[in-house]
């Protein structure tokens, strides 16, 4: 969602025109087109990966290669990790050139969408931060509960599988016990002859 006020707002009201005499459209941001482009850039690879991602989440539980969850995991922590970087970039680049804008008709219209994109790029960092946390959780949960862990099984691809492990192999000689709250039954119920031998 703050991706989409990130680009949302830089594409809708950042572009303003620099007088009225002349209808070309110029960057907000100190007429930096760069940090335009920039801003929307990182909303939109922000927004697709949380889309990606999302899905994989949905289906993380129906991987079966234990390879294959590893990886995901670990492109979830790498992905995180660089878009709390590019959003830091985002922030320093447009709040820079935003201090640096000069006040006029035009600015002061998109004012406010700068401001929030501004904003939202200081919140989406603390979000791909928090993300990328709970990423390295679900990495190092995954490590300690031997979710990707292939020692389990054997190295030799020709070794059977190792199978439960066994008891101490004395049975026990317990017979059945009475079921509870039921009255004792005679050794030798009515209408029943022991045969003689």
């Amino acid at each position: 969602i703050f991706s989409i006020v990130v680009f949302g707002s830089i594409v809708n009201e950042c572009y303003v025109n620099k007088d009225s005499h002349e209808p070309q459209l110029l960057c907000i941001f100190n007429e930096n087109e760069s940090a335009c482009s920039y801003g929307i850039a990182v909303g939109i690879i922000a927004f697709f990966g949380c889309i990606f991602f999302f899905v994989v989440d949905l289906y993380f539980q129906q991987i079966s290669s234990v390879k294959d969850r590893k990886r995901a995991v670990l492109l979830d922590l790498g992905f995180s990790g660089f878009l709390s970087f590019l959003w830091f970039v985002a922030f320093c680049f447009l709040a820079n050139q935003w201090q640096r804008t000069t006040m006029s008709k035009g600015v002061s219209q998109g004012a406010d969408a700068a401001r929030a994109a501004i904003t939202f790029s200081f919140f989406s960092i603390i979000v791909w931060v928090a993300l990328a946390v709970k990423a390295l959780q679900r990495y190092r949960l995954g490590t300690d509960m031997s979710l990707f862990a292939t020692d389990q099984f054997a190295t030799d691809p020709n070794a059977a599988y190792p199978g439960y492990p066994t008891g101490s192999g004395i049975e026990s000689t317990e017979t059945y016990q009475s079921p509870p709250f039921t009255e004792t039954l005679d050794a030798n119920p009515k209408g029943y002859q022991v045969p003689a031998y």
